[in-house]
């Protein structure tokens, strides 16, 4: 397998440790342990680990180590502030340049939160298919950071997931714009879902 696609898959399971919490808030990085853990060499891994740092879901200290950054909720509505702008003109995007199998992707995904599904997970898998279905790769890179950021304060909150399911159920609505091709709509779509979330997760995190 080439290096890069090894970077690559060292840098999805690391980020998905961190984002899961597996990796602690705050908790040093044993390089030697993820290196044994994922079977993958000390460049990709490195590689990988630069790429989070990027990202700042690690920061590194000279002579002390490098670390998973802690997680502050108050940065939750920063967060959104961000997201609130740019997810409605990834969504009136991806109403205008969607294929029909990113279409008929999107809609099978509404099928999934009919019948219930994990909601964080199929929060996440909408999301990334409108950011694509969008077409523009620097909007894609730049929403799925702020996406990953807010996820890791998100799951602090995992254990209440119910009170959040009003607001993904919003998805519902949010996909048939995309797929009928109403980008104006699917804009503010897009906007008051972003905005309903962080309202309803702000209350599950004041009562955590």
């Amino acid at each position: 397998m080439q290096a890069s696609s090894l970077a690559d898959r060292a840098y999805v399971a690391i980020r998905e440790l961190i984002v899961s919490l597996e990796l602690a808030p705050g908790a040093l990085i044993d390089e030697r342990a993820l290196i044994e853990s994922l079977g993958i060499g000390r460049t990709p891994v490195r590689e990988a680990l630069r790429r989070l740092a990027q990202e700042q879901l690690v920061e590194v200290f000279p002579r002390r180590g490098m670390f998973v950054t802690g997680v502050d909720v108050r940065d939750l509505a920063r967060i959104s502030e961000v997201r609130a702008t740019l997810e409605p003109e990834a969504a009136r995007l991806a109403a205008e340049r969607a294929t029909d199998e990113e279409r008929d992707e999107l809609a099978a995904l509404g099928d999934q939160i009919k019948r219930g599904a994990d909601l964080m997970a199929l929060d996440e898998r909408i999301h990334r298919a409108v950011h694509r279905a969008a077409h523009n790769h620097l909007l894609e890179k730049t929403l799925g950071e702020y996406y990953v950021l807010a996820l890791r304060i998100w799951m602090i909150a995992l254990g209440r997931a119910q009170d959040l399911e009003e607001a993904v159920e919003a998805h519902r609505a949010l996909i048939q714009d995309i797929v009928v091709g109403n980008g104006d709509r699917a804009a503010d779509t897009m906007r008051a879902h972003v905005q309903g979330f962080e309202q309803a997760m702000r209350k599950v995190l004041v009562s955590v």
